[in-house]
């Protein structure tokens, strides 16, 4: 990489800025990656974080990669099932993470083939000696398009460098620049200050934005959110006498219909012996079930108080729960039964109160400092007391995580009794698109903008001052 003489010309607006450009913007999280061209409302490719591995046809002692929703969801001999995320929401592995972000580029989004799978470095090919440098090789994928990509708002300066390094190096890319979560998501919702509280599958992240930059000591995160809730609903099926059967779908073979509690009467599938997935496969295959339980039966507790509180009445609000509606689910097997409204409200209340978690041994309970309300309570204790009460008036809610009937509400009644001199609004879309894909959106409508070509790391200072510029122009 050359070095040189720093530069702090703007990019020239005929270079990439404006409307003649196809940029594009590169949404990376622990469940899905999304990507689409900037000035569109929605990513036009969503694919999962997940990836599969498997023993290669032609040469079974070689592994062989597999990314995509088709993919990684067939039962294959032996598949098991990895993610390319670390549980922060960071990266865990950054030649996968490469590999996958291409794909999720160049399968939906650009004409140019990806990397071809036999020759990126990742999967078997006949020539033993063709290793990741081959990439260099081929076209690279984005010469024609600049890159806008999110990260959290707690990435390291590495992970900061690695990531204009991929843009540069193995996708060609003639322009980029890397926007944190936190501060896209404000833009998404028209806000310059906010306090952005984003719920996805591995983290909730607590943002505070002032004027468009990131507040970096008030950020806090925790892992109460979506794959907690999902690890609370195992430990809920797994306390009910008799236990809630969890079948993955690719095991049904056939069902009969049956009474809600009766046994299922499903047939199961068979693998011969040695072609079964690994265990990971069908853990990430139950995972898929109880994404479907939790969009069709959890709920959020609506108060008043906490469900572990006390009523108006003078009674408990668990036993007021208990008189609530119940909702009906079936289990891919066919087994069903209508799930009292306790059992629906029980998974997602220990993100507000930590002493209402299930727990055992393998999973201990959280701490109090982990809950949301404490998360943010930490978050605004960070930052200028003169701010405080903008930030409160000004909180988007955002996360895919964050689309449980009745959060909005409940987070609003919660700060309302823990600031009551102050004034809390929250905004919350109420399409669950917009709600899901906020930072992506953000970055959609910055990255369009005329005005951000002089935002832009041009090529040419990517090569003048190297991967550390990233630190110096993207705050």
């Amino acid at each position: 990489m050359a070095t040189g003489q720093a530069t702090t010309k703007p990019p020239d607006a005929n270079e990439y800025g404006g409307d003649e450009i196809s940029a594009l913007v590169l949404d990376p999280g622990y469940a899905t990656v999304r990507a689409g061209f900037a000035g569109e409302d929605t990513p036009k490719s969503v694919v999962p974080s997940y990836y599969g591995l498997t023993a290669s046809d032609s040469k079974p002692q070689r592994t062989k990669y597999l990314y995509g929703d088709n993919a990684i969801h067939t039962p294959l001999p032996g598949i098991s099932i990895s993610n390319v995320m670390s549980k922060d929401g960071t990266v865990e592995d950054w030649d996968l993470a490469a590999s996958l972000w291409e794909y999720a580029i160049t399968s939906r989004l650009t004409n140019t083939k990806p990397t071809p799978l036999a020759t990126n470095g990742l999967n078997d090919t006949n020539n033993e000696d063709i290793q990741m440098g081959g990439v260099e090789e081929q076209e690279k994928p984005l010469t024609e398009n600049p890159l806008l990509m999110t990260e959290t708002g707690w990435n390291s300066g590495s992970g900061r460098e690695k990531g204009i390094e991929i843009a540069m190096e193995n996708w060609g890319c003639p322009a980029f620049w890397l926007g944190r979560n936190g501060i896209l998501a404000s833009f998404a919702s028209g806000k310059a200050t906010a306090l952005v509280v984003d719920i996805g599958a591995s983290t909730i992240s607590i943002t505070p934005v002032h004027d468009g930059l990131i507040l970096k000591k008030g950020t806090t995160h925790s892992p109460l959110a979506g794959n907690f809730i999902s690890q609370q609903l195992r430990l809920l099926f797994s306390t009910q006498q008799p236990p809630i059967p969890l079948t993955p779908h690719y095991l049904i073979a056939s069902k009969t219909p049956v009474d809600a509690g009766a046994p299922s009467q499903a047939t199961f599938r068979k693998f011969a012996s040695g072609t079964e997935p690994h265990s990971s496969f069908r853990a990430f295959q139950e995972d898929r079930v109880l994404t479907e339980f939790k969009e069709s039966v959890v709920a959020t507790w609506p108060g008043p108080g906490r469900l572990g509180g006390h009523s108006p009445s003078g009674g408990t609000n668990l036993d007021s729960a208990r008189q609530h509606q119940g909702k009906p689910f079936e289990m891919p097997d066919g087994w069903n039964q209508l799930f009292p409204a306790l059992d629906r409200y029980r998974p997602i209340e220990a993100i507000f109160d930590a002493k209402m978690a299930f727990s055992d041994a393998s999973n201990p309970p959280p701490s109090h400092s982990q809950t949301i309300i404490a998360l943010i309570q930490s978050s605004l204790s960070q930052i200028d007391v003169d701010i405080r009460t903008i930030m409160l008036s000004h909180i988007v809610l955002t996360g895919g995580s964050s689309l449980f009937t009745g959060f909005p509400e409940r987070l609003q009644s919660e700060l309302t009794a823990l600031y009551p001199g102050s004034k809390v609004r929250i905004s919350a879309s109420q399409n669950p698109v917009e709600r899901k894909f906020g930072s992506w959106i953000g970055g959609s409508i910055l990255a369009s903008l005329g005005t951000f070509h002089q935002m832009w790391i041009s090529r040419k200072e990517y090569e003048e001052q190297g991967a550390g510029i990233v630190e110096k122009r993207c705050k």
